[in-house]
């Protein structure tokens, strides 16, 4: 028996004017405020409500997205506008609401806006082409999803068919590596309160320290001395929710190098660092490695589609040739998606975006340093390459109270799953050094707030909190 029929029926009537306004009236601006706070209390998740309550002005429950107001910014339902050094944890490097990659979704929805799942649809025949492109090296063949977490999947599963016939069934992660929260991408995700609740997780994963190519030679010579061959090394080029950590420079190529020993497949998950946001289109550029699988999602997509898309050689690939529905997924590569991927490309080609993540990069990073000289009191280091940055404080609370007063004061910033004293900075690409220099400006003042107050608390004040 359903429970509120009527009700669900006028709800849907009032959400659908909603949606179609431009502006709201105040009466407008509180009514979605209260339908959204009850409707995460009672509907999808209440502690939402307690992780976004702690950075919010005034004790009140969070903020309520409401539009895009510019590349870089967005405003709230009670019209305050915020500066986005968060960038949506990397899926907006295009900008906000790119007017290119609008226009090609809005095109696309007007003509077909999903498959038939029969007919070969052009626009994903088009955007893997374009990837081959791009990609590094022999990457030439490509399967797209909807996530980065479905793009990880693909992956191990990918190269689980590859090495089967070979014996190799074992593969190596890394310690503070973040990979997605499906069993599989778990499996190779480190952080144990993400992991424990959902142990036994795909046997044959290990864990080495990140960074360290001696660690890892072991293990892959360890399990092949042991019999159990590795079928693949999972790791990021810069590890974005373990805290922006950045490998030694002949961290890829030894680990290029100790693959083609052993016989295994490296896979680089570019997730988050892919699609300029590094300085180049792919971070594993920067050191001239080439993997044998590529995962990509988050800023694919535009900041206007959700897609994913993984990317190997012909050799690995040709695994699926023979049955290309051992792995599938009937929205991934749908035309309005893929429409985005295509516009997004060409936006970062021609607006030549990576290039400027690395100059207005290079400048952020640089004032943030500077910063970090003069209060190093609170900051332990502050690092990044390109528009993926990070400020470790001293510790877990500070980190949290920079964030919490950051975004009171209209930026928004944000810890990391793995590492939570490290708050990110990563704006999208089309942040400008003005918008740099403001927001420089504010995080002076939020750090002498933040040195005010620990100079009048106790002295083991936020020593207890933990990640």
């Amino acid at each position: 028996m359903h429970k509120g029929t009527a009700s669900t029926l006028a709800l849907s009537r009032q959400a659908l004017d909603i949606i179609s306004k431009k502006q709201l009236t105040h009466e407008e601006a509180s009514w979605l405020n209260d339908q959204t706070i009850s409707g995460f209390r009672n509907h999808i998740n209440p502690g939402f409500l307690e992780y976004r309550k702690s950075v919010t002005a005034g004790g009140q429950f969070a903020a309520i997205e409401w539009r895009a107001s510019g590349p870089n910014t967005l405003v709230d339902t009670a019209g305050r506008e915020y500066i986005d050094c968060l960038g949506g944890f990397g899926i907006f490097n295009v900008g906000h609401r790119h007017p290119k990659v609008v226009a090609a979704v809005e095109q696309q929805l007007a003509k077909q806006p999903l498959h038939s799942q029969e007919l070969l649809d052009p626009l994903r025949a088009l955007l893997a082409k374009m990837l081959a492109g791009i990609a590094p090296g022999d990457l030439e063949y490509c399967f797209f999803g909807n996530s980065g977490t479905e793009s990880v999947e693909a992956a191990i599963k990918l190269a689980k068919a590859y090495q089967s016939p070979h014996g190799k069934t074992a593969f190596v992660a890394t310690n503070g590596g973040f990979h997605g929260k499906s069993l599989g991408a778990l499996s190779a995700t480190s952080k144990a309160v993400f992991r424990k609740p959902f142990a036994p997780l795909v046997p044959g994963f290990r864990h080495v320290p990140f960074g360290d190519l001696e660690a890892m030679r072991d293990t892959l010579y360890a399990c092949q001395n042991a019999g159990d061959g590795v079928a693949a090394v999972i790791v990021e080029p810069i590890q974005g929710e373990g805290g922006v950590i950045i490998p030694p420079a002949d961290y890829l190529p030894g680990l290029r190098k100790l693959c083609d020993e052993v016989g295994a497949l490296l896979i680089i998950d570019e997730v988050q660092t892919g699609m300029g946001r590094t300085g180049k289109m792919f971070a594993c550029e920067h050191s001239g490695v080439v993997p044998d699988i590529l995962c990509l999602a988050k800023a694919l997509g535009g900041g206007v589609m959700p897609i994913s898309a993984t990317l190997a050689s012909e050799k690995v690939f040709s695994v699926l040739f023979d049955n290309p529905f051992l792995h599938t997924t009937t929205f991934g590569g749908n035309p309005m998606a893929c429409a985005a991927g295509i516009a997004t490309i060409n936006v970062l080609l021609e607006e030549a975006l990576p290039e400027q993540a690395e100059r207005v990069g290079s400048y952020l990073l640089q004032g943030l340093q500077e910063l970090a000289e003069d209060f190093t009191d609170l900051i332990v280091t502050v690092r990044g390459q390109g528009m993926l940055q990070a400020i470790e404080f001293a510790h877990n609370q500070l980190g949290y109270s920079f964030a919490k007063a950051m975004f009171d004061a209209g930026v928004l910033v944000a810890g990391t799953l793995i590492n939570a004293k490290t708050v990110r900075i990563e704006p999208p690409l089309t942040f400008t050094e003005a918008l740099a220099d403001k927001v420089l400006i504010i995080a002076e003042q939020v750090l002498l707030q933040l040195r005010e107050k620990k100079a009048a608390a106790p002295s083991n004040v936020g020593e207890k909190v933990t990640s």
